[in-house]
This record gives structure tokens, C-alpha cells and sequence, in this order.
């Protein structure tokens, strides 16, 4: 039975992690093709208002037609943090109601135009960050080979060059899901057995760790 539930994801990735945490959590929704196509390299440098206002507008389009009840956009919070984000999403929502407000995070906000509740929650770790951010938190495995970037990070400094920490983080996930803890037999079909696809659906996270809680709390709002 489809969910009359949607949640709005920034990328390929996030859907992949939503999908794996809702088997931790009870929670009704659907999660929706992502604003952000990986393979069409499309907001690298961060998600834009635009984008966000496209997303929504092509929705819009079929709230009746999905007969959907409810509204969810998750956004990472990057280095902009956690009020510039929900800004962004101010922002954007007035494309389709231009009376919406959405005050707080992990709330639900009627708008009467479209007879539909929306809300909003940003992924972070203590008010930055994104989904490898959490990721990096809440692994649980040995790590070694992905902590030894730490060193390959300060030489990089050393020599008056620099990594942002979003960068450093999705590399540090990607060594940690395809050399930590990847098996031999796998990385001969790494780009199928080691993606982050699978690598999600591996027993490699803490998906019980406390900085899931916020997160856990909001799609439950969706039950």
C-alpha cells in the first residue's frame, strides 16, 4: 500500500540511509526521488533554493493526484548550519504557499492552500554537517584504514593545501566501507558490494547511537 507520507531527500545517499533507519524505527512514508542526481553531478558545491523550489513545484503538481497528507524535507545542514538551512527551506516553500512558515524543525506546519502539513529537519552532528558526518559517528567497526587519512589530512596541510571537512568526511566513509570493511571476495565487485547501497545494509553502524535520536524522533512524527 502506498504511503500517502513523502520525504523530500537531498541525494542518492540519503535515501539509501532514510530506507535502512526505517527498519529501526516505526514510521510511515515514502521517500522521494532525491532533488540531487549523483550521476548528473548536480549540487556539488550544496543544495540550492532553486532546486529545493523545483522539487516542490513538481510535487505540487500531484498532491491530489498521490493523495498525499503530509510533507518532509531533510536537508543537510553542511557548514551553512541548522537556521540557515530551515531559512533555505523558507525560502523556498513560498514557490508553492506563499503564507507558509516553517518556524522549527521536527514540526508540522498546515498549509491551507494546498491542504497539506509540512516540516522540516536537518541532518547534522552538533549543528553542522551532513549524512557522512553521522555516518563517521555512528560506525562500528575497526576503522584503521580510514582513520590513517588523519595523517594523510595533516601532511595535505603541511603542504599549504587544504580538504573541507565534508570532503574529508565522504572520503574517510568511503575508505571505511571499502577497506575496513569490505571482505576480499567483495572488492573484486566493489562498485556493487561496497557502494554505500550495500554498505547500509551491512551490520557497520550503530544505528542504536544517540545521535540518531533527533532524527529517529522526526520520521516517527510520520507514523
Amino acid at each position: 500500500m502506498a504511503s500517502n507520507n513523502l520525504l523530500i531527500v537531498e541525494s542518492q545517499n540519503d535515501k539509501f540511509f532514510i530506507e535502512r533507519l526505517k527498519q529501526e524505527i516505526t514510521a510511515n512514508f515514502e521517500v522521494d526521488a532525491p532533488i540531487c542526481c549523483i550521476s548528473e553531478y548536480e549540487c556539488l558545491d550544496g543544495l540550492s533554493k532553486t532546486r529545493l523550489e523545483k522539487k516542490l513545484q513538481e510535487i505540487k503538481v500531484d498532491i491530489d493526484k498521490r493523495g498525499l497528507n503530509r510533507i518532509g524535507i531533510l536537508l543537510d545542514a553542511d557548514d551553512k548550519g541548522i537556521d540557515a538551512r530551515v531559512k533555505l527551506i523558507n525560502d523556498a516553500v513560498k514557490c508553492i504557499d506563499n503564507n507558509l512558515i516553517l518556524s522549527a524543525v521536527n514540526t508540522w506546519y498546515k498549509s491551507e492552500v494546498l491542504d497539506i502539513e509540512i516540516s522540516c529537519h536537518i541532518l547534522n552532528v552538533d549543528g553542522n554537517g551532513e549524512l557522512e558526518t553521522l555516518l563517521k559517528t555512528i560506525k562500528s567497526e575497526d576503522s584503521t584504514f580510514a582513520d590513517c587519512l588523519n595523517a594523510w589530512r595533516d601532511c595535505v596541510t603541511h603542504n599549504k593545501k587544504e580538504i573541507t571537512d565534508k570532503d574529508f568526511d565522504k572520503f574517510w566513509v568511503n575508505i571505511y566501507q571499502r577497506y575496513d570493511c569490505c571482505s576480499k571476495k567483495d572488492k573484486k565487485q566493489a562498485g556493487i558490494k561496497c557502494n554505500p547501497e550495500a554498505s547500509l545494509q551491512k551490520d557497520i553502524w550503530d544505528f542504536t547511537h544517540p545521535v540518531l535520536n533527533d532524527l529517529k524522533s522526526y520520521l516517527a512524527m510520520f507514523d
